[in-house]
């Protein structure tokens, strides 16, 4: 009976992992592995503890407690298993890109990937954009200037990757083109790549660099996102050259 019942719950776990890969973006998908293979260690650890194979489950039960961000030993002694479902071995420690244009405030989280956006302007102002679905945001583009849709069909494309197939009419297909916008500010680009005014040469290529792996359309990325990183980067570049 207990290889029966663990048996269905592995099933059961496998299918709910595969329906969150269809949908779910890569960063919500990395932090429900990491929960949910922390909860199953911890689960057959204490199955195997309570039938005496203490070498198994106690090793077991620490690599469970590490996925779920915990350590009975104390920050560091432990290596970080996080890291193991983030694809991360240093951390930006925090570095963030906004981009805004005149409906949308987009922030990028460099340590993630993830992007969120916050409405700034219309009937929706101050609210953010995980708080919608699919439907109620994609009716939001004809309301939107072009600058504004580019935005929005980036953060579509992170949290709904399918909605373009499921998109119809050119309101909802991503059809639309960014206006051009006027000429890009200082502080503009430095909020762009992240950056604190003043920053060198060596540091503009780095984060340049370290963002265009995030949001390069040949990994996936946006189109948009990654021009307007690309402006940034000559934006800074020609003030260090002036």
């Amino acid at each position: 009976m207990p290889t029966l019942i663990a048996g269905a719950i592995a099933v059961l776990v496998l299918y709910l992992l595969l329906q969150m890969f269809r949908a779910a973006n890569p960063v919500v998908l990395a932090r429900a592995l990491k929960i949910t293979g922390g909860v199953v260690s911890l689960a057959v650890a204490a199955f195997v503890g309570v039938r005496g194979e203490l070498a198994v489950a106690i090793p077991l039960g620490i690599f469970g407690a590490g996925l779920l961000g915990w350590s009975p030993f104390g920050t560091g002694a432990i290596p970080n298993f996080g890291g193991i479902f983030s694809g991360a071995s240093a951390r930006s420690k925090g570095q963030s890109s906004q981009v805004r244009s005149h409906f949308l405030d987009m922030t990028l989280d460099h340590d993630s990937g993830a992007l969120s956006g916050r409405i700034v302007a219309g009937p929706y102002a101050g609210r953010l954009l995980d708080e919608f679905d699919l439907g109620e945001l994609t009716a939001m583009i004809t309301t939107f200037d072009g600058e504004s849709v580019a935005l929005l069909e980036s953060y579509l494309d992170r949290r709904f990757p399918a909605w373009r197939e499921h998109a119809q009419g050119n309101a909802a297909g991503g059809q639309r083109r960014a206006a051009p916008g006027g000429k890009m500010t200082d502080e503009e680009a430095y909020q762009i790549l992240g950056l604190q005014p003043g920053a060198g040469r060596d540091e503009i290529g780095r984060a340049h660099r370290a963002l265009m792996k995030k949001l390069h359309p040949d990994q996936g990325g946006s189109t948009y996102l990654a021009a307007r990183v690309n402006e940034a980067k000559d934006t800074l570049l020609r003030t260090h050259n002036g």
